[in-house]
């Protein structure tokens, strides 16, 4: 049963309930009270304090009051059920006075009878307004909670992913060529390269472990990355870095970096044969950061990017919504992707 189904449920419930407990009270106290048209304004009760609760309800979500603390949201709540409760009783006392029933009490309209019909009206706007919140909390804890757990999966599912692709066959197998190939020739180039790919190996386990890493983090692993791809491209991969200066701290998911990098060299540069060149950018504007990678090549034919870029896109809707996107596009015969981050 979906969130709407229930909430309309529970105010006809609610309500019903509410007129039932009405019935009964004048039965037992007049049963020769309850006529059609004692009945009919009951039923109009039902329809007022449903409309009434349903603006009140639209008012919670236009101006935000559901994501506000408690401290805020009480006295809030407070007034708009005060407001609500004295609606009700206007329209309750109006239609008790146009069908009669009001000559018959002539102290219903009393200043103490108006006093003690809204203070009724109001325990029992706050009694719903309170199931309603109760309700509202519980479903955004439960809502929380999943996301947390998808996050958490898909930090998991990013990490194994890295680790796969460094730990793949085909990569040491061409990464330790590249380097052995170096041995006799530059010996010292060798050590580094080994070097190089033993900082790879351990950041991505270190950083594998972290919700949001710095910047910085996520760049150094990259030129690790690009520095081994080097050995095995040489000439054919050139590497330019722009980066703004202050935004070394600014955190990001870890691997998205590095994952966009190995997408330009495995579906842009290794399938040309001259090579080209990767641009790794870091911007910042008035109202956001932008991460970018250039990359010589174009989309055409690409008809799968694997899975590293869907889980970037995962990952940055998991974590920050609205307030950050993934673009791949093609920008002048070179392909562009980009990470934007809302300040």
């Amino acid at each position: 049963m979906n969130t709407k189904r229930i909430y309309w449920l529970a105010q006809l419930l609610g309500w019903l309930s509410y007129s039932g407990l009405v019935l009964l009270s004048v039965y037992t106290d007049n049963s020769d009270r309850i006529d059609c048209i004692f009945l009919t304004n009951v039923l109009v009760l039902i329809v007022i304090g449903i409309l009434a609760t349903h603006i009140q309800r639209i008012v919670f979500i236009k101006l935000g009051w559901l994501s506000l603390r408690l401290p805020k949201l009480l006295p809030r709540l407070i007034l708009s059920s005060l407001s609500c409760s004295i609606f009700i009783s206007s329209i309750d006392m109006l239609t008790d006075f146009l069908s009669g029933i009001g000559e018959e009490q002539a102290n219903s309209f009393s200043f103490s009878n108006i006093i003690v019909n809204i203070f009724s009206a109001l325990i029992l706007v706050l009694f719903w307004n309170a199931i309603y919140f109760t309700f509202h909390f519980f479903q955004q804890s439960r809502r929380q909670e999943v996301s947390n757990l998808e996050l958490k999966a898909s930090n998991r599912e990013s990490e194994l992913k890295n680790l796969r692709s460094q730990l793949n066959p085909h990569f040491l197998f061409n990464s330790l060529n590249s380097i052995r190939a170096l041995i006799d020739l530059e010996p010292d180039k060798a050590k580094v390269s080994i070097t190089t790919l033993s900082n790879l190996l351990r950041q991505s386990l270190i950083l594998g472990r972290q919700h949001q890493v710095s910047l910085e983090e996520e760049m150094q692993l990259a030129k690790n990355y690009l520095e081994l791809e080097k050995v095995r491209f040489e000439e054919r991969l050139k590497v330019e870095w722009e980066l703004t200066p202050g935004l070394e701290n600014f955190q990001v998911p870890p691997f998205t970096l590095q994952m966009m990098v190995e997408n330009a060299i495995k579906h842009g540069i290794s399938n040309l044969k001259d090579g080209g060149t990767v641009k790794v950018s870091v911007n910042e504007s008035e109202k956001e950061v932008t991460i970018s990678v250039t990359n010589s090549g174009t989309l055409s034919g690409v008809i799968d990017l694997g899975v590293g870029i869907k889980n970037i896109k995962k990952r940055l809707l998991l974590q920050y919504g609205e307030n950050a996107i993934f673009i791949l596009s093609e920008e002048d015969n070179k392909v562009v992707s980009k990470m934007k981050f809302k300040k």
